[in-house]
């Protein structure tokens, strides 16, 4: 499909939206059946889960209630209600910032470890089964390289084989 780049930027071509849409509808499709993955093995949302992927990738577990809003893209107070629900199940504490009295940290508790490491092989058995295996090589650098376009990221260097990309 060729779109066309001379179209005025306040019109957008039949052809882009096309494509924007196909983006909406993938990334909403993908995003459901990982919920519903997550939530029938683990009684976990996709929102809970990646809360306590970031949580579990951070050092010593813990992260400023904002920085992990905006990894997790959330709104402050969206996060805010999001952690509440973890706390009340355990799986994560609210720590002070000694630097900072106003500052907050999110941080992993060992039953939210325990539950991020149960449901982390059905999150990346649903990232590979929705999304890498229907791309082969060449597909996931390209798709790589658009993304980071997307994302206003400089391009990264893209693993040479399937077995090292990271879901």
């Amino acid at each position: 499909m060729t779109l066309s780049t001379s179209t005025p930027t306040s019109q957008i071509s039949a052809a882009e939206l096309t494509v924007w849409r196909t983006m909406l509808r993938a990334q909403v499709q993908i995003s459901r059946r990982l919920q519903t993955d997550l939530l029938a093995d683990h009684d976990l949302a996709l929102g809970s889960y990646d809360v306590l992927m970031h949580l579990g990738e951070a050092p010593e577990g813990r992260l400023r209630m904002n920085d992990l809003a905006d990894r997790v893209l959330l709104s402050r107070s969206g996060l805010t209600r999001l952690v509440d629900r973890l706390q009340r199940e355990g799986l994560v504490v609210r720590q002070s910032c000694d630097s900072d009295a106003r500052g907050l940290y999110a941080v992993l508790t060992p039953a939210g470890r325990a539950r991020l490491d149960a449901a982390t092989p059905t999150y990346q058995r649903g990232v590979r089964e929705y999304v890498l295996s229907r791309l082969d090589e060449a597909d996931l650098r390209q798709f790589g390289l658009i993304l980071d376009k997307l994302a206003d990221e400089p391009a990264r260097d893209r693993p040479r084989d399937r077995s090292a990309v990271p879901a």
